[in-house]
């Protein structure tokens, strides 16, 4: 099941994000630390109505951002899409022991049924350029790979931006 999150269970997300943030570093990939995701960056998610998770037997394993908050990172990307009524994926996270089960797929599925029932024009989102298996992932939904962004308080390599046109 699928729900909007509670401010009650952003302790439990941030340990999904730093268990995610360890097991990615052992496979190479630096995208996340003990400082980001963060219990601020959850709690304006919250505030917004735009965090929800992904439950297990009631207790979350996963969890996702669908916002309609535009970061002016993006504003270098020549996005498919006019600015308008755009999502913008951050933060999805599977509780490690969760991975390669298909959470993701439900998450995502979730993001783009909730854009679509807004009249979205698109999903938007970035991804690290290290982590491949998300490049993968996310090319194999239909994103397209526009640009590149920097977040250099999170890593020195770039983040690609990708867009879902929604028709």
């Amino acid at each position: 099941m699928i729900r909007t999150a509670k401010r009650s269970e952003i302790s439990k997300l941030i340990t999904i994000t730093r268990a995610c943030a360890a097991k990615m570093a052992s496979e190479g990939i630096f995208q996340w630390d003990d400082s980001y995701p963060n219990t601020a960056a959850f709690e304006k998610d919250e505030q917004r109505g735009e965090l929800y998770v992904l439950l297990e037997n009631n207790n979350p394993i996963g969890c996702i951002t669908i916002s309609t908050f535009k970061d002016e990172e993006y504003n270098s990307i020549e996005w498919l899409t006019a600015d308008g009524l755009n999502f913008y994926i951050h933060r999805l996270a599977i509780a490690p022991e969760a991975q390669h089960q298909g959470n993701a797929k439900k998450l995502m599925d979730f993001a783009e049924n909730h854009a679509r029932q807004q009249n979205a024009l698109s999903v938007r989102l970035d991804t690290f350029s290290q982590n491949h298996r998300n490049q993968r992932f996310y090319e194999a939904r239909g994103y397209q790979k526009l640009g590149d962004v920097y977040f250099p308080r999170q890593a020195e390599f770039p983040f690609h931006c990708y867009e879902l046109v929604l028709s």
